[in-house]
């Protein structure tokens, strides 16, 4: 399928969900919707250098706060101070910076660290979020341990109430993200990574440049999690470290991939949409504490189950051979008589 028409038919089931969403007219559907578009958007990053290079990053939420703290900084400056306003500069800008600085970040973190693999990087990653953590909590300009209060506009037209609005823009950011893990996927670059993934040093001794290719992915999948962070002050009002720097992030951002397959761009797409509403249908009919519980209970199913993920027990099913199945029956290829 090419890119003209797959984004269409993106855009077009994104035209059906928000008309959907709409009329239920109930505020909640775009809360929990934008948490699901902000989750495959943060899931789509990760798998870009967890899946496709295979290197494991702890430092999502580092990334997502990075984004978010962005816009706090851009909000201060505009309104001169500490005194809230409603003046709200134009999402999309504010996005584009903070995958701006996010992405910045995601080189400079690459060519310090992207020497040192497997669990070494791993550590690396989730040490940088715990420093990014640290200056935040004490940068008292963008609300430090205290928080920092962002108050969004009421409505805006055509859309009517400011959550559509910022549900309507991260819906957009989730296709734009599957479009450019998918065009990777689909790329000689995505091959580079692939190389990468399976066997680092035969990729090296055939030429491949892999350090410039791991340097790509860290940028590009810290520039979308930036990406991600930056509407999000907006979002939930009221920023503060707990917020953005949460253990949730990170935990999702790898959980999702690895549920639904990190091969494949569809991979974080399908575990972000199962995990994603379990956790929002949890957070209504019992609690949000149970959600890291929620998290925990399908990485240990999905690992025993499929290893791969939902995708790759999908492949596992239909590849087989033919003469190994009759519709869903396994038949033992040893059997008397032929198999249609």
């Amino acid at each position: 399928m090419r890119t003209p028409v797959f984004l269409l038919i993106c855009l077009a089931i994104a035209g059906v969900a928000f008309g959907g969403a709409m009329a239920f007219d109930n505020d909640y559907v775009f809360f929990a919707g934008y948490v699901i578009m902000q989750y495959i958007v943060l899931s789509t990053a990760w798998n870009i250098l967890g899946g496709y290079c295979g290197y494991v990053n702890f430092g999502s939420a580092a990334f997502f706060a990075l984004g978010a703290y962005s816009t706090v900084a851009i909000y201060k400056y505009t309104t001169g101070g500490d005194e809230p306003s409603t003046f709200s500069m134009p999402i999309p800008f504010l996005m584009l910076i903070g995958g701006a600085v996010s992405g910045a970040v995601g080189f400079g973190m690459g060519y310090l660290t992207l020497r040192l693999r497997g669990a070494f990087f791993a550590i690396a990653t989730l040490a940088l979020a715990v420093v990014l953590e640290t200056l935040v909590v004490n940068w008292d300009y963008v609300g430090g341990s205290r928080g920092a209060y962002i108050i969004r506009p009421e409505e805006i037209w055509p859309i009517g109430n400011y959550i559509r609005y910022l549900f309507l823009i991260m819906m957009l950011l989730a296709i734009a993200a599957m479009t450019i893990a998918r065009l990777i996927e689909r790329s000689r670059l995505g091959y580079g990574f692939a190389t990468i993934r399976d066997d680092e040093l035969a990729a090296e001794a055939s030429g491949v440049p892999t350090l410039r290719l791991k340097l790509i992915a860290t940028t590009i999948s810290g520039g979308l999690m930036g990406m991600a962070g930056a509407p999000f002050p907006y979002y939930i009002g009221f920023l503060q470290p707990d917020s953005t720097f949460g253990l949730d992030y990170a935990v999702n951002s790898i959980a999702m991939p690895l549920i639904g397959g990190t091969t494949s761009w569809v991979g974080p797409l399908i575990g972000t949409l199962l995990l994603g509403s379990l956790q929002q249908i949890a957070t209504v009919t019992i609690s949000s504490a149970v959600n890291l519980l929620i998290v925990g209970i399908l990485l240990v199913f999905f690992v025993v189950v499929a290893p791969n993920g939902i995708v790759g027990l999908f492949h596992t099913y239909f590849q087989r051979k033919p003469e190994e199945f009759v519709g869903r029956r396994r038949v033992d290829p040893d059997a008397p008589g032929t198999v249609p």
